[in-house]
């Protein structure tokens, strides 16, 4: 059985390039808001539980350096608890600094219970407020003609329904090539698109680039050539979302193999009597075959 158009994009979603980094000396602290930004939620919470559990814990020892500094604290499992009403600035009133040790470590532990949250509070906001594109691409690339010449097409939607207004899409392929002094190059080369900017991005978006001399796709064998070079195709759109007023962002990888030599993407847009238009997510990412003798 086939899996839900929304499950499908979130996997889509991560079908970039990939990229392993080896003999790369990585400072956690030195780039630390990006690595939190780029996590998931699940992570990031995991990673804020985490923290907040050993924090309190670091301070229940400290607290228990002292066993008297602290009133109606008897065992570790208090003096924990203390900590997470002193760090959450709750203070329930059951337990209280009694020495000036005491006194201090809440003091210290106040500090930073109140920096911690503060900061949780902004990092949690950004991650919710980052504008994110929500695009579905069709899982193949097919060519086809249209009005007698072949194009490459790409198929794509806006999974939102809103509008992204002056959305904008670049298409490169990156190739292998060897220079004349023998060194191997991957170097990407921009397909020109018959259209790459739509006023209205609402729908659905079928990208064309026509295969003339121009095009590395143009003559016999051109794509196997591509193929045997491990050639990959890169989708970039970028537009205005009209419900957030910020740029949003999408990406796309296609390989060669995806690429589906005489075959149409199935109609998947209709128009009601009363003109609402709809779109079919259920055929959005079925192909047709062309005969050759059609497709000629």
């Amino acid at each position: 059985m086939s899996q839900p158009p929304k499950l499908r994009l979130e996997r889509d979603q991560r079908t970039l390039l990939r990229v392993r980094a080896v003999g790369q000396k990585v400072a956690l602290h030195e780039d630390l808001y990006h690595a939190i930004l780029t996590r998931s939620w699940s992570a990031f919470f995991v990673s804020v539980i985490t923290v907040f559990l050993i924090a309190n814990a670091f301070f229940a020892c400290v607290y228990r350096a002292s066993p008297d500094c602290i009133s109606g604290v008897s065992s570790f499992s208090d003096a924990f608890f203390f900590s997470v009403q002193t760090m959450a600035t709750i203070g329930y009133g059951g337990m209280a600094p009694v020495t000036t040790y005491g006194h201090l470590i809440v003091t210290a532990e106040a500090v930073i219970g109140i920096l911690s949250m503060a900061l949780i509070t902004g990092i949690t906001f950004s991650k919710f407020a980052r504008p994110t594109a929500r695009v579905l691409f069709c899982h193949n690339a097919v060519i086809c003609p249209r009005n007698g010449v072949p194009h490459l097409m790409f198929r794509m939607a806006n999974f939102r329904h809103n509008q992204v207004l002056e959305a904008h899409l670049d298409i490169y392929i990156l190739v292998t090539e060897v220079s004349a002094e023998g060194e191997t190059l991957r170097r990407p080369h921009a397909l020109k698109l018959v259209r790459d900017t739509t006023p209205l991005f609402a729908l659905s978006w079928t990208a064309m680039h026509e295969i003339d001399e121009s095009s590395p796709f143009y003559g016999p064998g051109a794509i196997e050539k591509l193929r045997m070079d491990g050639a990959d195709i890169f989708l970039a759109l970028r537009g205005l979302d009209e419900t957030i007023a910020q740029t949003i962002h999408a990406r796309y990888r296609y390989a060669i193999s995806d690429i589906l030599v005489d075959h149409r993407f199935a109609d998947v847009t209709t128009t009601m009597p009363d003109g609402t238009r709809v779109i079919d997510y259920a055929k959005f990412h079925e192909t047709i075959p062309i005969e050759r003798s059609k497709a000629a």
